[in-house]
């Protein structure tokens, strides 16, 4: 596990991109999930993989299948186009990182373990507002935000009957997400900055089960369920009023604190809740439907509670697989997938001088391919996953911010009979 710590704490300094919307709460959230799950929507809780290669770290009792030793990393490319109706602004951000690495065994026939690193969300924005005063004096505002949040997962899943498993995951989240809202006049030299620390050091726990009713004809029904509870740790807020000068870039000169306050919170990250039910044939094709909900928390943000509201997510998607046994064909072999979802988002904003407060939601369409190697076989299945997203998420209503999004993500997977004990005659 320490290994995976350090390779969080590596990776931390590594740039993800995200809308303004990151300024609130614990910032951008990264859905928790692979390649090849994202590109079928995010469907991952009534999903069992047919074949032996792959973990299901969302929900951990959906491992039925897996019997192999694999070792997973994936890095993410995302684009993204903002747009809003105020001053007719336009900009693009673009960023590419390391999204997720794992490794994952089986204990026995029925006892299952997987180990993992993913960013879990992040804060990248700087933003700057002018507006000339009747003295013709200039008035700025600058919000900026930085930082990610990272998580190690580990994950257990027990296989009680042929039909029925459980799962449990501990999930550590670590790192540090910073806010300031800087105001300042063209006239004068001081600025008044609000700032807001969150150190985070915390744990969380998610328990999982499946249900999978196998027919004669090879069809099958999975029924899956999860529920992840909330954090216990510290998370160490720490929010300062103050004035100062700037020499240079950003050193602070003559700083004059105004307030400070210090707490602990507990809430930062939600509990959320998922239930998913799919249908397919075996080793051809699945589909299935899936609707998550997190519970919405008030946090502190710059210095004043920020309520942030119930939310839910409803994906739907699947994936096809023409024929595994056709070695004359290679597209024969390729796993097709496909997907697509709609989030009620946990931010509601009421801009200044709006008649009305509008929902921040997101929806998009996903698809990819699962490549397997050319030596690989149906027993033995390393590949390249390839998964695109393409969606929106926001309103220009009010003066907000519309982000259209495509994303691009990249997943390697090697599997092998690995610890596994060698028997002789």
């Amino acid at each position: 596990m320490l290994t995976f710590v350090a390779a969080g704490y590596f990776v931390q300094g590594q740039t993800i991109g995200n809308s303004p919307y990151a300024a609130y709460g614990i910032g951008d959230v990264k859905y928790d999930n692979t390649v090849d799950i994202n590109a079928m929507g995010g469907i991952s809780t009534a999903y069992v993989n047919d074949f032996n290669n792959k973990f299901n770290f969302d929900n951990p009792a959906a491992n039925k299948n897996f019997g192999l030793t694999s070792f997973n990393i994936e890095a993410t490319n995302e684009n993204n186009y903002f747009t809003t109706d105020y001053q007719d602004t336009k900009s693009t951000k673009h960023s590419t990182y390391l999204s997720n690495i794992s490794i994952s065994f089986p204990l026995s026939r029925k006892v299952k373990f997987g180990l993992g690193y993913q960013p879990y969300s992040s804060k990248a924005y700087n933003i700057i507002k002018s507006e000339t005063l009747n003295d013709e004096s200039l008035k700025l505002n600058r919000f900026m935000g930085k930082g990610t949040l990272s998580t190690v997962q580990g994950a257990l899943a027990y296989q009680i009957s042929d039909n029925f498993a459980l799962g449990f995951r501990t999930n550590f989240y670590f790192g540090k997400l910073y806010d300031i809202e800087e105001l300042s006049f063209s006239d004068a030299e001081l600025v008044n900055g609000f700032e807001t620390s969150n150190i985070v050091k915390s744990f969380n726990f998610t328990a999982g089960t499946v249900y999978q009713k196998k027919f004669e004809n090879d069809k099958k029904i999975t029924l899956g369920a999860s529920y992840t509870f909330g954090t216990t740790g510290n998370i160490k807020n720490h929010y300062t009023n103050s004035t100062y000068y700037y020499y240079g870039d950003d050193q602070k000169l003559q700083q004059t604190i105004i307030e400070e306050n210090k707490s602990n919170q507990k809430n930062m990250i939600p509990e959320e809740a998922s239930f998913g039910a799919g249908f397919g044939h075996d080793g051809k094709w699945f589909a299935s439907s899936q609707i998550d909900y997190k519970k919405g928390e008030q946090i502190l943000f710059l210095g004043k509670p920020f309520q942030n509201q119930d939310s839910y997510r409803i994906s739907a998607g699947g994936w096809i697989l023409p024929n595994y046994n056709n070695f004359r064909n290679y597209f024969s072999r390729v796993i097709y997938r496909f997907g697509a979802y709609y989030e009620k988002g946990n931010l509601k904003l009421s801009p200044m001088n709006a008649t009305s407060a509008s929902n921040i939601n997101e929806y998009a369409v996903t698809a990819g391919v699962t490549l397997p190697f050319s030596n690989s076989g149906i027993n033995k299945m390393s590949s390249i996953d390839i998964g695109l997203e393409l969606g929106k998420r926001g309103t220009t209503d009010n003066n907000l911010i519309q982000q259209t999004f495509f994303n691009l993500k990249i997943g390697l997977n090697f599997t092998d009979l690995w610890f596994r004990k060698t028997e002789y005659n």
